[in-house]
């Protein structure tokens, strides 16, 4: 899937995302604090292996340089029912291991390409009360992003691909796989190698602010403030209910008249 021109990252208005949003940067959380019990933390079973793929990983191993040649004897004199079996139980193994290490250890960011939905302004928004931020994906790290496929049932590995071709995408897909339950979020998102990271992305990738229905004016005012005095091109966006459809709509403004409104009393 392409990456889209503009990507969408919801806030609540609290101390963290203000200082995020002063700092400049995208702050990559440990996966252990998601509210989906299965992200980041998917259980993959092992795909049957074949005939095929068996004899493959068989005769990679008998031909590989660096395996002793003892063992290669060994091998080659092992039943295809107990080298399958060993095979499996090693792949569960390193899956398990795998998955705990990504747990402790990486960060994880979050976007959406959409800032109008519901759900999202209730769950990540500050129930309606924060904000949205737009980056351009053609800077850093927005470029790096990868998209998030939704499932109806757990994915499977296929060990031979691994073990022979050294494709190891389906082991990183498992981290940006998620249930069909969460498609409507429209989700991609960013992984680094370590939990906790604040990643300082330049001032022009920030696009615009969007403002969710039920913010106070007073959290409005700090925004605009923090960011005409780094980013005045940012655009500025107030946001309401429609009243025809289950969403959220926009209003561009500029925070030279919104200031000047307040000026006079109509804020």
């Amino acid at each position: 899937m392409p990456l889209p021109p503009t990507i969408f990252k919801y806030e609540a208005f609290t101390t963290r995302s203000l200082l995020n949003l002063k700092a400049q940067s995208v702050y990559y959380g440990s996966p252990r604090n998601f509210n989906d019990p299965y992200d980041c933390a998917i259980t993959a079973s092992i795909a049957d292996p074949m005939p095929d793929e068996l004899q493959r990983m068989r005769d990679h191993y008998l031909n590989a340089p660096n395996v002793p040649g003892d063992v290669k004897l060994e091998l080659s004199k092992l039943p295809i029912a107990e080298f399958k079996a060993q095979m499996v139980k090693s792949a569960r193994q390193a899956l398990s291991i795998t998955r705990e290490t990504f747990l402790d250890k990486n960060g994880v960011t979050c976007f959406s390409e959409r800032n109008d939905d519901l759900l999202m302004w209730a769950h990540y928004g500050g129930q309606y009360k924060g904000f949205c931020l737009e980056f351009r994906t053609a800077y850093e790290p927005f470029k790096q992003l990868r998209s998030v496929k939704y499932v109806k049932q757990m994915p499977q590995i296929r060990v031979d691909s691994m073990i022979v071709e050294k494709k190891f995408d389906q082991i990183i897909d498992l981290y940006c796989t998620k249930s069909e339950a969460w498609a409507y979020e429209k989700e991609w998102r960013g992984i680094h190698q370590t939990a906790g990271t604040l990643y300082t992305y330049e001032s022009s990738a920030l696009k615009a602010v969007y403002f969710g229905p039920d913010i106070e004016l007073g959290a409005l005012e700090i925004i605009c403030l923090i960011l005409s005095g780094q980013n005045p091109e940012v655009e500025f966006w107030r946001s309401f209910r429609s009243p025809t459809e289950f969403r959220v709509q926009f209003e561009k403004f500029t925070y030279t008249s919104y200031a000047e409104a307040k000026r006079k009393g109509l804020k």
